[in-house]
């Protein structure tokens, strides 16, 4: 199958130049996690900005320094396997497609590959072979800064809830995290008296220095305020083809997976999926 085939094509960017509003403002609106970049007034792909990129650097503003510039990108007439060995190779979920001239034409996801691809054919193989072990967890009634952090410190994008019997409640994703986010601007003072040594009748100088920092702040609810909490689970010997079609249906990227005793033991992911179809 080839990207053209699975790509979406009707792609929603932003321009440079542009500031962090702008693409923040149309994040929320279109409920994209990651916009491509392009010169003004052209479909030249020259950048991507993404969530992580407006949460990691708060006292940026301009488009121009928050976006990605090395793009790994494909063309329309690549086969999806190779989108999809890129896409394992850079540790990256999505890739812009252009065409010669470097226009923008196009994105592939790995949901777009799990859902388009993967459910066209038959991995026997289970769940359990391709799901990541090690999971963010937080308890319902933490805040959200917490549990923010807590998937921070794992480096991924969603983290799941746990109830007071430590059972699963609900799962919250980087789209949640950022519905509950502003920016905070703060500015402190700092000063400094400097006299001349010796001299009784000379004046102190004092020097101050006034720095504004941003910050991120979040509203005050707790996880259970914001957490999805009908979560959709497979058990860890569904099939890879099985789990493919429920993303697909569900429209979601990444399913908590129970074991054989009903505990959590995992989390499969359409970025984690797209391995059985390269291999």
């Amino acid at each position: 199958m080839l990207v053209k085939r699975t790509m979406s094509k009707n792609v929603v960017s932003v321009s440079v130049p542009g500031n962090r509003e702008k693409v923040l403002d149309l994040m929320r609106k279109e409920n994209k996690a990651v916009l491509p970049v392009v010169k003004e007034d052209t479909d030249i792909l020259v950048g991507l900005v993404t969530r992580s990129d407006l949460i990691n650097n708060p006292d940026e503003e301009q488009i121009a320094m928050l976006m990605t510039r090395d793009l790994i990108t494909v063309k329309p007439g690549d086969d999806v396997v190779d989108a999809a060995r890129l896409m394992m190779e850079n540790n990256v979920r999505r890739v812009p497609v252009v065409n010669d001239d470097g226009e923008l034409v196009g994105i592939i996801t790995s949901f777009d590959i799990v859902s388009k691809a993967l459910t066209k054919i038959e991995v026997n193989q289970a769940v359990e072979d391709f799901m990541i072990t090690t999971v963010p967890t937080t308890w319902e009634k933490a805040p959200l800064n917490v549990a923010f952090e807590t998937m921070n410190q794992f480096g991924l994008k969603s983290v799941l809830a746990l109830d007071d019997d430590a059972k699963l409640s609900g799962i919250l994703t980087e789209t949640d995290f950022i519905s509950e986010i502003e920016i905070i601007s703060e500015r402190s003072e700092h000063s400094s008296t400097v006299g001349t040594e010796g001299d009784k009748w000379s004046w102190d100088s004092t020097s101050v220095l006034y720095i504004e920092k941003n910050h991120l702040k979040f509203t005050d609810k707790v996880v259970a305020d914001v957490a999805v909490s009908n979560v959709e689970v497979a058990n860890s010997k569904t099939k890879v083809t099985d789990c493919a079609k429920k993303m697909k249906s569900l429209n979601i990227e990444q399913i908590p997976v129970i074991g054989v005793e009903g505990d959590l033991v995992g989390l499969v992911r359409a970025s984690d999926l797209i391995k059985a179809l390269v291999e």
